[in-house]
């Protein structure tokens, strides 16, 4: 079955869970992870902020350079260590 032009399930989309701020994903990995963890961008948490990462990556990520994608897996990095550290933390408290 032959797919509708201009009609794609990426376009109806639609979340309110992350506020990344315009030209994000083109500043350093530590910057990425920093501002995705942050409430301000990801009221859910960086669990959420990681996910809009990952979903960024999977839609952009075929069109990126080398260096640019390596940069972008290291904020990837970055922000699964901080939800790993943040959960290992939680766990010790209870």
């Amino acid at each position: 079955m032959p797919r509708e032009t201009g009609k794609r399930w990426v376009s109806s989309v639609k979340t309110d869970s992350t506020h990344p701020p315009s030209g994000l994903f083109t500043k350093s990995a530590a910057t990425i992870a920093r501002t995705l963890a942050s409430k301000k961008v990801s009221p859910k948490g960086p669990g959420s902020g990681l996910r809009m990462l990952t979903y960024f990556m999977n839609r952009v990520g075929r069109g990126l350079a080398a260096k640019r994608r390596a940069e972008l897996q290291k904020a990837k990095d970055l922000l699964s260590a901080r939800i790993r550290r943040k959960e290992s933390a939680a766990k010790k408290a209870a």
